[in-house]
């Protein structure tokens, strides 16, 4: 499998999201997106990419994105993600090692920021096209995302 890193301009989406604080865990985040699909479902809303969004080592964000209009309920809080830069690569985390791929995209924005092409990097997030326990596809597509400041 060839595994690409690139620079592109990620769209705004608008998301459902639930924050979940604690240690990242092999189901990471699978609770709290349960609940968001119940919470969509309960609104009737389509629904689109699911994103996990790490804030720092022990605050992640489960954000689904949905069409339509929504309320806020419980512990759901809909917000924007903006559109911004973002270092990305896709790949099949049963072909090639998330880690690897992971110190792949560090080691490439590295480089990148001593080329002068890009600033800091400022997030990471996990793009799926659909849920990535029960969808093959959704999870043989991971799209893993550096959100980056340009110069």
């Amino acid at each position: 499998m060839v595994v690409e890193f690139r620079l592109q301009r990620a769209p705004s989406v608008r998301v459902a999201c639930i924050v979940r604080v604690g240690p990242w865990r092999e189901d990471n985040l699978r609770t709290e997106f349960g609940e968001l699909t119940r919470w969509a479902k309960h609104q009737r809303l389509s629904t689109g990419r699911w994103i996990f969004v790490e804030r720092d080592h022990h605050r992640w964000e489960a954000c689904l994105e949905f069409r339509g209009s929504a309320r806020a309920e419980g512990r759901v809080r809909l917000k924007m993600l903006p559109a911004t830069l973002v270092a990305r690569v896709v790949f099949d985390p049963d072909q090639v090692s998330s880690s690897v791929v992971y110190h792949g995209l560090n080691d490439w924005t590295r480089s990148q920021r001593r080329e002068g092409k890009i600033g800091s990097v400022t997030g990471i997030r996990e793009v799926y096209s659909a849920d990535p326990w029960s969808d093959p596809v959704a999870w043989a597509n991971c799209e893993v995302q550096f959100t980056v400041r340009s110069l």
